[in-house]
């Protein structure tokens, strides 16, 4: 058996690393951001040794410039078509733009940009999107030895069902930074819900239990449930899948099957 190695830096941050190739998705890796502060330690080293970053959309709590700057400029980024200027502007050499259903290589992996239902950001969404740019949200599929899905920010949207014939591990948003969700998300039903959809051997969920407004209060019930009433959902809704609530900075293996081994 091989592995496939997640580690979840908090918020949507998470290390992939499969095939001798890890990737990182939409780094946020500093203590504030604007009036959001951070409530949980960032993990070191996260961001060593990538072979590509994944940009799911433009909103500042996925694609973060000071956190991207701390990541060597020569690692591709793959980013929703629009991005480009906006990257080349904050010193990444290498951008990649997609749109759904666009394939890029990394290394052995095949990174597929699948889609998401929500606001993709820019001008409209003020300080909660990056100014200047416009662009769709995505998701990502990671595949190599294993398959990996991540949902990026998401509702639920019945193009889930076909997202991939086969899943090792779904890394799906249950909470956000704030008591309130918007639309465009999952809450732990929901992504749970979605479950039944994807159909991955293993869940992780993320977009929760990181980032808080001033004044800062890691006892909120929406810093701490929704990992927790996710699992709970989950048992219920697909009891089939794997459940694998993560601290942030904690480190998960899936493992993979190996030549020959078609179990799933």
């Amino acid at each position: 058996m091989t592995g496939l190695v997640v580690t979840w830096a908090g918020h949507a941050t998470a290390r992939i690393e499969m095939d001798g190739v890890a990737v990182l998705t939409d780094p946020l890796l500093r203590g504030r951001l604007g009036h959001l502060h951070r409530v949980a330690p960032t993990p070191g080293r996260v961001a060593d040794g990538l072979s590509a970053v994944l940009i799911s959309h433009l909103h500042r709590d996925h694609l973060d410039l000071p956190s991207l700057r701390r990541i060597d400029p020569g690692v591709p980024v793959l980013a929703p078509w629009g991005a480009r200027a906006l990257l080349a502007g904050a010193g990444r050499r290498a951008v990649t733009e997609m749109h759904p259903g666009d394939v890029a290589e990394v290394g052995p992996l095949r990174v597929r940009a699948t889609p998401a239902a929500h606001d993709g950001g820019g001008r409209r969404r003020g300080p909660r999107g990056v100014r200047g740019a416009r662009a769709v949200a995505l998701g990502f599929v990671v595949e190599g030895t294993g398959t990996a899905y991540v949902a990026g920010d998401t509702d639920l949207f019945d193009g889930m069902a076909h997202i991939a014939p086969r899943l090792d591990v779904a890394l799906l948003p249950v909470g956000g930074w704030g008591p309130r969700l918007g639309p465009g998300h999952l809450d732990p039903t929901r992504a749970a819900q979605a479950l039944r959809l994807l159909r991955p051997r293993v869940a992780i969920p993320v977009h929760w239990g990181t980032y808080a407004p001033w004044p800062v209060t890691a006892r909120a019930a929406y810093l701490r449930d929704p990992g927790g009433a996710f699992a709970a959902a989950a048992a219920v809704l697909a009891p089939g899948v794997d459940v694998r609530v993560l601290a942030v900075g904690g480190t998960t293996v899936v493992a993979l099957p190996g030549p020959g081994d078609h179990t799933h």
